[in-house]
């Protein structure tokens, strides 16, 4: 697969015990991009933040949370990336959902 210099970066923000049918939401999302032929996924836990309602998630030792954020990164072109946004729109029930557009310096498959 080859990606243009011009595409899509989706950001997925939720938490993590943010579920789908009983399995992680962050796992489906990646899950999903897979089976759409996507050019690659990436979920990223967070060891600090907090969403729209200021509730601090924190990794500290001292302060387990079991709600830590994530962030799923998908980078395609935009019709790929308007595949996937029916699944988004329907499953992603509280978080954020950004798209910008970017320059691809690098992408190497095979």
């Amino acid at each position: 697969m080859k990606l243009p210099e011009q595409a899509v970066l989706l950001r997925v923000f939720i938490g993590e015990s943010d579920k789908k049918n009983g399995k992680p939401l962050y796992e489906q999302i990646v899950l999903k991009a897979r089976e759409l032929n996507m050019a690659g996924a990436t979920a990223l836990r967070g060891i600090l933040g907090f969403g729209a309602d200021s509730r601090l998630h924190s990794a500290k030792l001292l302060d387990l949370s079991e709600d830590l954020p994530v962030v799923i990164e998908i980078v395609d072109t935009e019709e790929k990336i308007n595949t996937l946004m029916p699944f988004i729109d329907q499953h992603v029930v509280e978080g954020l959902v950004t798209l910008e557009d970017i320059r691809v310096i690098k992408y190497r498959h095979g």
